[in-house]
């Protein structure tokens, strides 16, 4: 009896707990939190305590074993989605910042530069010190046309 009381409770407040994640536009985690909340009650419906004594037999055991498949479908659900975005939250997050650092580079940006000269760019010739500011604009400059 306490246990029955203490799974339902536990499964409202999970329930509860998924609204407000719904609310929160996270869907694929609200989904997965309503799957979890629903195990203990599925639990208390299929009678687990009294396996033996009245299973085969009870419409509740088998509407628990209903609810047992559902957040099963869940489960497997919110892992279809979760492939085929591409991983997880925390995954899209880290690739996401690892794209907008200034030091990372496209793999297509360096196919245009070496396809344009058949050979490579001479080194310009070493400048005296005072024009060490602007032989690395100018060589670009050469290599360029311009």
């Amino acid at each position: 009896m306490i246990a029955e009381t203490v799974c339902s409770a536990v499964s409202a407040a999970g329930l509860g707990i998924a609204a407000v994640t719904a609310y929160r536009r996270r869907f694929l985690a609200a989904v997965r939190i309503a799957a979890y909340s629903l195990v203990p009650i599925g639990l208390v419906m299929t009678g687990v305590v009294e396996w033996l004594a009245d299973t085969a037999f009870s419409p509740t055991a088998w509407a628990g074993f209903g609810v047992l498949g559902l957040a099963w479908v869940l489960f497997a659900t919110t892992r279809v989605v979760e492939r085929r975005r591409g991983g997880t939250r925390k995954e899209r997050r880290a690739a996401a910042r690892a794209a907008g650092r200034p030091d990372a580079v496209a793999p297509e940006a360096s196919a245009p530069s070496l396809a344009q000269g058949t050979r490579p760019a001479a080194r310009p010739a070493a400048a005296p010190r005072g024009d060490d500011d602007f032989s690395d604009i100018e060589a670009i400059l050469k290599k360029h046309g311009i």
